[in-house]
């Protein structure tokens, strides 16, 4: 594959979730989560953005900005984020390293039930064991190793 053809399957077949959610602080969150599908020339973007802010339990803070919502809201919008283009393959980079243990929890439930009902492949990089714990499998790195 070209560049471009590598490019373009990555933002047609992978999601990703960062620890910092890396959210555009200019960009309300319906923005946000549809900005991925509105670079990839998607008619209703706006639309299928609201499905996945309604499916994370955000259909009421749309209209919010990033320093409006809390840091599990943040998360849940970087969810929305990487989940709108139903990708194959989600990439979850500490999804609650930066939350608050109830919410890490309810983050990870959310992460879980999405990939049980869409059946989407996800690869979570934690230091959580017992979030590990609820992969159907795990790798450990370990000085450089992975075992």
């Amino acid at each position: 594959m070209s560049e471009e053809e590598l490019t373009q399957f990555r933002a047609e077949n992978i999601g990703i979730i960062f620890q910092q959610f890396h959210l555009m602080t200019h960009l309300n969150a319906l923005e946000n989560v549809s900005l991925p599908l509105e670079m990839n020339h998607q008619q209703d973007a706006l639309e299928l953005a609201e499905k996945a802010l309604e499916q994370v339990g955000l259909g009421s803070r749309m209209d919010h900005f990033p320093h409006q919502l809390s840091g599990g809201e943040c998360q849940r919008v970087a969810i929305a984020r990487a989940i709108v283009i139903r990708p194959a393959l989600l990439l979850a980079d500490e999804p609650s390293g930066n939350l608050d243990h109830d919410t890490g929890e309810q983050v990870a439930d959310l992460l879980f039930d999405l990939v049980g009902r869409t059946g989407m492949t996800m690869v979570l990089v934690t230091h959580n064991s017992e979030l590990a714990l609820r992969c159907s499998k795990q790798l450990t790195l370990s000085q450089g190793l992975l075992q």
